[in-house]
C-alpha cells in the first residue's frame, strides 16, 4: 500500500509521441514496478530467519501447554478442598441438615396431599359436569322427543296435543263447564294441515289482491259480489269483509255470507252476526279475528304459524269448536292495508267446515297433499289405506296410550253407543273428533289375561292419566300384555307352546350312540391288526373296513338330530343318514354279487372277481349319491321347520320335499335288487357260512327300514321329538348294531377262542373249497397238507362216485327193460304199498333233480361237482342185475 502511495504519479508525459499517459495506465505501472522489487527483496532474506521463525512458534506452543496444565492442577486441589470443606461442614451440621430434610419431606408430602384433594375436586367437578352435560343431554333428547312433525312441516309439542286431547274429550262428552254460557268458541293448540284447503286459500288470496287494488270504501258492491263468490268453493261454509277505520279500527261496514246450515251443498244466504256492530271494533273473542294494532302483521296466538318454506298472505287459525254452529271451523283470515292515507283498511276470513275429519290417535301414514295425490284421490286411485289417512288430523297420529312395546292400536270410528257426546244441541250424529277412539290389541307374541279381544281407548286414556298424577297404577300392571312362551305366535295364555325336550333320555341315548361309533372305531383298528388272519382274510378286510366306516357314519345320525334342529344340524343329518346307508349296504352287497356272479357260472371255467374289480364298480354307486346330496344341498338346502305333536306343541324338524322322496325311491329299488341278489345265494355254500350272514343282514336291514317308516308315517305320525329321537335309535341300532353283531360276531368269536387260523371242519365234510371263499382266498401254500387223511378222504370219494355208477346203471336198465320184474331183495324191491310199479319217467326225473341240487358247487375242480347225486341214494348191495335173454 506504501509502494502504491509513493509511486502514483499525477501525469506523464513522452516526448515522441507529445500525448498524455492516461493516469490509470501510469498507476497500474507504477504498482507492478513496486511489487517486483518486494519479491526482490523476500527471496534475498538469509534461511536464518525462517528457522528462528519456527523456534518461537514451537515456543509459545509449548509454553501454552504447560499453562494449561499448570491450571488444571490449580482447579483440582480447590475441588479437593472444597469437598473437604463440604464433608466437615455436614459432620459438623448433621442433626440440622436432618432436621431440615425432615421438614423438607414433610413439607412435599403436604404439598402432594394438597395436590391430590385438588385432583380430586376437580375430578368431581369434572363429573358433575359431566352428569349435568348427560342430563342436559338427556334432557335435549326428551326434548326432542316431545316435538312432533305433521305433514306440512310444522312443528308442534306434545303438551299441546294432550292438551288439545282434553278439549276435544271435553266437547264430545259434554263437560263444556263455562263453553257456550260465557264463551262461543274453543280453540285447541294444534294446528291442522291446511295443504288440502290450497284451492280455498288462493281464492282468498285473489280477492284481497283485487279489494286492495280497487279499494274497499268505494265498491260495497264489489265486497258484496267477491264475499259471496267465495262461497262457490266446496270447502268454504261462510265468508265475510269488513272495513275496518283506519284510525281507531271500528267497523265501517262489513258483509258475511253464510251457506244453509253451514253445509257445504247449502244455499248461500246474508248473514248478520250480533257481534259486529257499525263504529265499534269487532270482539276479540273472534277466534279469526284480531287487532293489527296489538297483534302487528297478525302474529297472534289465535293464529299458527305458517309452515317452514311457505308464504301465506294471511294466517290460519287453530281448529275451534262453534257452539252456535256445533261444529269444528278452520277460518283463514287476511288483512288488506289501506290504499291511501286516509283510507280503510281491509280484512277477509273465510270459514272451513273440518267437523268431517276425524281425531285418529293411531300410527298412520303421513300424507302430502300435492296435486298429484289430490287428482290422484279424485279418480279413485289411491288405496283404502291412503284413503283414510287424509281424513286424519295429523296432529293427532301416535297420541295414543297402548303400551308401544306390547300393543297396537286399532283405530275404531266411534258410534252412538261409544262414550260420545250425542245430544240434540251439540250432535245428532256419532262424533268422529272423540279422544279415544281405538282400542289397544295385544300384538303377535303377546296375549292378555282379562280381556282378550283388547282394552278399549277410553278407558286406557283414564288409567293413563291417573298412572301420571300417582292415583293408580293399573296402567303399569292391569292394561298390559305380556309376552307369550317361547314359540308361541300366537296365544290366549302362558300356555306353552314348544314341546319340551326330556334331556337326560335323549343324553343316555346318544351316550349309547356315541359309545356304539367309538366301538366302530376300535373294531376297525382290531380288523386292521388281524387281517392276515384266515377267518378275516378270506372275507375280505377292505371291504370290511368300509363297512365299518358306514357304520359309524349312521352312527353320527344320532348326534346330528339331538339339539334343536337348524339348517346345519340337517344337512348333516341327511348326508350321514343316506351317504352311511350307502357305503354301509354297497359293501356288503358287493360282496354277496360277487357269490352270487360265482355260484351261477354254468362252465368249466371258474369265475373269480378280485376285491379292485368290486371296488371299481362301488365307487360310482357312491359317486352318485356324492352327487346327488351335494346338488341338493346347493340347490335346495334342507332346513329346520316347526311342525306339530299330537298336543299341539310346536318342535322344530328337517323339511321334506321331493328330493327327500325321490331319494327314498331310489333306496327301495336299491334294496330290492339287494335281497334279490341274496334269495339268489341262498343255498350258496362259504367259508365260515359268511354269505348266508351277510344276507341275514341285509334283509334285518331292508325289513327295519320298513318298519320305522310305518311307525312314522301311520302309528306315531304326530309323535313328540323324543319319541321320534327313540325311532331314529331303534332304527340305528336294529340295522346298525344288528349288521356289525352278523357279519363280525362269529369272526370275533373265532378269533378270541384261537380258531381263527384253522379252516371250518364243517365246510371241509360238506367238499367246499376255495372257490366258496367271498373273495376267492382258499387253502394258503402255508398249510402242511396231512398226506394219509387226504388219501383217505379220497378213496371215500372215489367208492362214492362207483356207487353212484352203479346205482344210475341199474337205473337205466330198470327205465329201459320195463319187461323185467325185480329180483326179491334187489335195488327196485317194493316193500311199501305206496311204490306198486318200477319207476317211471317222472321219477327218474324227480330223483335227478334232486341229487342235482343237493351236489353242486361253483367250483368245477371240486370233486363233488362230477356227478350230482347225494350218498343217501347209494345201494346197500353192489350186485348188478342179470337181464334175460
Amino acid at each position: 500500500m506504501k509502494c502504491m502511495l509513493t509511486t502514483w504519479p499525477t501525469t506523464t508525459t513522452t516526448k515522441t509521441t507529445k500525448t498524455a499517459t492516461p493516469p490509470i495506465k501510469i498507476a497500474c505501472i507504477q504498482l507492478s514496478l513496486c511489487c517486483q522489487q518486494r519479491n526482490q527483496l523476500h527471496v534475498q532474506q538469509p534461511e536464518q530467519s525462517l528457522t528462528k521463525r519456527i523456534q518461537r512458534v514451537q515456543l509459545k506452543q509449548q509454553q501454552a501447554q504447560d499453562q494449561q496444565q499448570q491450571q488444571r492442577k490449580e482447579q483440582d486441589q480447590v475441588q479437593q478442598i472444597k469437598f473437604i470443606q463440604k464433608q466437615n461442614y455436614c459432620y459438623a451440621n448433621a442433626p440440622k441438615m436432618i432436621q431440615l430434610h425432615s421438614t423438607r419431606l414433610s413439607t412435599l408430602f403436604s404439598v402432594l396431599l394438597v395436590t391430590l384433594a385438588i385432583l380430586q375436586v376437580e375430578y368431581a367437578a369434572a363429573f358433575v359436569d359431566e352428569a349435568a352435560a348427560s342430563t342436559a343431554t338427556t334432557t335435549n333428547l326428551a326434548a326432542l322427543k316431545s316435538i312432533v312433525r305433521i305433514g306440512d312441516g310444522s312443528i308442534i309439542t306434545r303438551d299441546a296435543i294432550e292438551q288439545s286431547l282434553v278439549t276435544v274429550h271435553d266437547i264430545a262428552t259434554e263437560n263444556l263447564g263455562t263453553l257456550c254460557i260465557s264463551t262461543l268458541y274453543r280453540p285447541l293448540q294444534v294446528p291442522i294441515n291446511s295443504e288440502r284447503y290450497d284451492s280455498s286459500r288462493q281464492k282468498a288470496d285473489l280477492v284481497a289482491s283485487i279489494l286492495l287494488d280497487v279499494g274497499i270504501i268505494r265498491h260495497g258492491g264489489l265486497s258484496d259480489a267477491l264475499a259471496k263468490g267465495l262461497l262457490s268453493d266446496d270447502y268454504i261454509t261462510s265468508a265475510r269483509i269488513l272495513a275496518l277505520n283506519l284510525t281507531n279500527g271500528a267497523v265501517q261496514s262489513y258483509v258475511w255470507w253464510i251457506k244453509s246450515n253451514h253445509e257445504k251443498t247449502g244455499k248461500a244466504q246474508r248473514f248478520e252476526e250480533e257481534g259486529l256492530q257499525i263504529g265499534k271494533k269487532p270482539a276479540q273473542s273472534y277466534p279469526w279475528f284480531d287487532d293489527e294494532t296489538t297483534s302487528p302483521s297478525l302474529r297472534s296466538p289465535k293464529f299458527t304459524p305458517s309452515p317452514p318454506n311457505i308464504y301465506y298472505k294471511g294466517w290460519w287459525t287453530y281448529p275451534y269448536f262453534s257452539c252456535t254452529l256445533s261444529k269444528w271451523i278452520l277460518s283463514y283470515s287476511i288483512a288488506i292495508p289501506p290504499s291511501g292515507r286516509h283510507g280503510l283498511r281491509g280484512f277477509i276470513s273465510i270459514d272451513i267446515d273440518v267437523t268431517g275429519l276425524r281425531v285418529n290417535q293411531c300410527e298412520a301414514l303421513t300424507y302430502r297433499f300435492n296435486y298429484q295425490q289430490i287428482q290422484t284421490r279424485r279418480l279413485h286411485l289411491a288405496d283404502a289405506q291412503v284413503s283414510e289417512a287424509i281424513n286424519d288430523l295429523q296432529a293427532f297420529h301416535g297420541s295414543h296410550k297402548c303400551h308401544r312395546e306390547t300393543m297396537m292400536c286399532d283405530y275404531r270410528q266411534p258410534t252412538s253407543e261409544a262414550p260420545t257426546i250425542t245430544t240434540n244441541k251439540i250432535l245428532t250424529m256419532p262424533n268422529a273428533w272423540s279422544r279415544g277412539a281405538y282400542q289397544c290389541l295385544c300384538k303377535r307374541g303377546y296375549y292378555s289375561e282379562r280381556h282378550s279381544d283388547g282394552f278399549n281407548g277410553t278407558i286406557m286414556e283414564i288409567a293413563w292419566k291417573e298412572h301420571q298424577d300417582n292415583v293408580s297404577d293399573y296402567y303399569a300392571k292391569v292394561f298390559t300384555c305380556y309376552k307369550c312362551a317361547p314359540g308361541c305366535d300366537f296365544c290366549t295364555g302362558p300356555e306353552p307352546c314348544l314341546a319340551d325336550y326330556n334331556w337326560p333320555f335323549r343324553i343316555s341315548l346318544l351316550t349309547i350312540s356315541i359309545g356304539c361309533a367309538i366301538g366302530t372305531f376300535i373294531l376297525a383298528g382290531y380288523l386292521f391288526r388281524h387281517r392276515k388272519v384266515k377267518v378275516f382274510k378270506v372275507a375280505s378286510p377292505i371291504f370290511l373296513l368300509i363297512t365299518l366306516i358306514g357304520c359309524a357314519i349312521m352312527y353320527c345320525e344320532m348326534i346330528a338330530i339331538f339339539p334343536y334342529l337348524d339348517t346345519s344340524w340337517c344337512i348333516v343329518t341327511k348326508w350321514t343318514r343316506h351317504m352311511g346307508f350307502c357305503i354301509t349296504y354297497t359293501s356288503l352287497l358287493m360282496k354277496t354279487w360277487r357269490v352270487s356272479l360265482t355260484y351261477r357260472v354254468k362252465s368249466a371255467h371258474k369265475v373269480k372277481l378280485t376285491d379292485k374289480q368290486l371296488l371299481q364298480w362301488m365307487v360310482p354307486i357312491l359317486l352318485v349319491m356324492l352327487i346327488y346330496l351335494g346338488t341338493w344341498t346347493i340347490s335346495d338346502t334342507p332346513y329346520a321347520e316347526f311342525i306339530h305333536d299330537q298336543d299341539g306343541l310346536k318342535f322344530k324338524q328337517c323339511s321334506y320335499n321331493w328330493w327327500d322322496h325321490s331319494l327314498a325311491i331310489g333306496e327301495v329299488f336299491f334294496l330290492a335288487w339287494g335281497i334279490r341278489v341274496c334269495y339268489n345265494v341262498r343255498n350258496a355254500e362259504s367259508l365260515y357260512n359268511e354269505a348266508r350272514l351277510i344276507s341275514y343282514a341285509i334283509y334285518n336291514i331292508a325289513i327295519v327300514n320298513i318298519i320305522m317308516i310305518a311307525f312314522h308315517l301311520f302309528i306315531f305320525p304326530q309323535a313328540g321329538p323324543d319319541i321320534k329321537y327313540l325311532l331314529g335309535f331303534i332304527r340305528t341300532q336294529f340295522s346298525t348294531t344288528t349288521t356289525i353283531t352278523l357279519v363280525f360276531g362269529p369272526k370275533i368269536s373265532r378269533v378270541l377262542k384261537g380258531q381263527g387260523d384253522k379252516w371250518d371242519q364243517k365246510a371241509k365234510v360238506r367238499s367246499i373249497t376255495a372257490s366258496f371263499s367271498l373273495n376267492g382266498v382258499g387253502l394258503v401254500p402255508e398249510d402242511s397238507p396231512d398226506l394219509y387223511q387226504e388219501n383217505e378222504e379220497l378213496k371215500e370219494q372215489v367208492q362214492k362216485l362207483a356207487h353212484q355208477i352203479e346205482f344210475m346203471k341199474t337205473v337205466h336198465m330198470q327205465m329201459n327193460n320195463r319187461h323185467l320184474k325185480p329180483k326179491p331183495g334187489g335195488y327196485f324191491t317194493i316193500t311199501s304199498t305206496s311204490f306198486q310199479a318200477p319207476f317211471t319217467k317222472n321219477t327218474m326225473s324227480t330223483v335227478q333233480t334232486q341229487t342235482t341240487k343237493c351236489g353242486i358247487s361253483d367250483d368245477p375242480h371240486s370233486s363233488s361237482n362230477s356227478v350230482g347225486f347225494p350218498t343217501n341214494l347209494t345201494p346197500s348191495k353192489s350186485k348188478p342185475v342179470k337181464e334175460k335173454v
